[in-house]
């Protein structure tokens, strides 16, 4: 798309954690964009205020705005207290932004989904698009965003309006209040020696700049599918991936096309050239070899009634494509933030059937003097699980590769985080 056909944008949610990225992103490549949001945090970008449930004040802002792609991020954060409150947003506000969308024949809506819509507390490995939503949903939270996600993928193709879901797992970066200012807590509170479960479990963590980039990929790339475009993408089905090496750096498997040089009595004539060519030579293309449960085999391809090729009426899973021992990532945090104080104490590892007791107590008592516990069986779950998904799909659909990898993630959160603090510090 060049740059005079560019959409004109309307992220609702705007002013929260991710929509904050996607606002400065869109900014950074010179897109139009405005706001729809209950706080102003701009002071250069068009603000309009309103309630998501109201579909004539969404209306509104898409007509002051003159958008033609919406980007939805909007929603309560994880933990408030009244349920209600999640419903009322993810749901009904969500189907007051359709409406208004059909109604002002705006053509394309992007929805901030999460992973989450597919926990249910258990372990979650490798995971594609194919699983669906539990019966019975972790919490009010995940139940609300996996409906919202159904009408909003329902409404593809209806009044003109394509649609599209992305399911980020984990976010984390710079503005992020609820995660990393909780492991952040931990450490203040001398906690951090505590762990729940063996730390076995590999979680995906995404840094919130590449869940910003997925959303505008999306954008970019929701279009009405052609077939030529979905026989394209089935034909390139057997090239292989390159590997996500942001974090790790790039490795070679020693085989016999690609070893080391050495041990040797007398140093080969031409060992400089196979030491270069072992570092940095072509890696071989082999194809990629599927089993008919793969989720792009011919066999489950065949069985799909819309092709999960294309875009438009789609959930995509976004992450790092880097997951990591749960635990290994809070310790980062805590050595990033504190080098000179963690860790200061051996770790004590609880069982998670001990972690789960304790955090039931921990809620009756919360119940009991009527203040809300912040040791739940939710979060116990949560730091026990495992919970890493195939992105694949994003990857050959949307063109999504990360941008920015998980360390780096972690050193950049950390250097906002402390600027943070000590603007606080010194505001006290």
């Amino acid at each position: 798309m060049s740059p005079t056909q560019r959409e004109v944008y309307l992220v609702i949610g705007g002013s929260g954690f991710v929509g904050r990225h996607i606002v400065q992103a869109l900014l950074d490549r010179g897109d139009s964009v405005a706001v729809f949001d209950i706080v102003q945090r701009y002071d250069d970008v068009p603000f309009y205020s309103g309630d998501i449930s109201d579909e004539e004040q969404v209306s509104l802002a898409l007509q002051r705005s003159g958008a033609n792609c919406i980007i939805h991020t909007a929603s309560p954060p994880h933990g408030v207290e009244d349920p209600a409150l999640y419903w009322k947003v993810n749901v009904e506000g969500t189907k007051a932004v359709i409406a208004a969308a059909v109604a002002n024949k705006v053509p394309k809506l992007v929805y901030t989904s999460s992973a989450g819509v597919v926990f249910n507390g258990e372990d979650l490995v490798d995971i594609d698009e194919r699983l669906l939503p539990p019966e019975k949903a972790m919490d009010a939270y995940n139940e609300s965003k996996a409906k919202a996600e159904e009408i909003v993928l329902a409404a593809n193709g209806k009044g003109g309006l394509l649609t599209v879901a992305l399911r980020p797992a984990g976010i984390f970066g710079p503005g992020d209040r609820q995660a990393i200012v909780g492991f952040a807590t931990v450490l203040e509170e001398n906690k951090a020696h505590f762990q729940i479960g063996d730390n076995t479990n590999l979680f995906d963590w995404t840094y919130v700049g590449n869940v910003a980039y997925a959303h505008i990929l999306a954008a970019d790339k929701l279009v009405p599918p052609t077939e030529v475009d979905v026989k394209t993408k089935r034909e390139n089905l057997d090239k292989a991936l390159p590997a996500i090496e942001l974090t790790t750096g790039s490795y070679r498997v020693p085989t016999s096309e690609a070893r080391d040089l050495g041990p040797y009595v007398e140093r080969p004539a031409n060992a400089d050239q196979l030491v270069a060519a072992f570092e940095s030579g072509p890696r071989p293309e082999r194809p990629v070899v599927r089993s008919r449960f793969d989720q792009f085999s011919e066999a489950s391809l065949d069985r799909e009634t819309e092709s999960p090729l294309q875009v438009a009426g789609q959930a995509f899973f976004i992450t790092n494509g880097e997951p990591l021992y749960f635990w290994d990532f809070a310790r980062g945090i805590w050595r990033m933030l504190a080098p000179d104080k963690y860790p200061a104490r051996k770790n004590i590892v609880l069982p998670k059937s001990v972690g789960l007791t304790l955090a039931t107590l921990s809620e009756w008592w919360g119940w009991l003097v009527g203040k809300e516990p912040t040791f739940t069986r939710f979060r116990v779950t949560f730091a026990s699980a495992s919970r890493w998904h195939n992105i694949e799909k994003a990857r050959r659909v949307l063109g999504y590769e990360p941008q920015i990898g998980v360390e780096e993630g972690m050193k950049r959160t950390v250097a906002w985080l402390k600027a943070e603090q000590a603007k606080a510090k010194a505001n006290s």
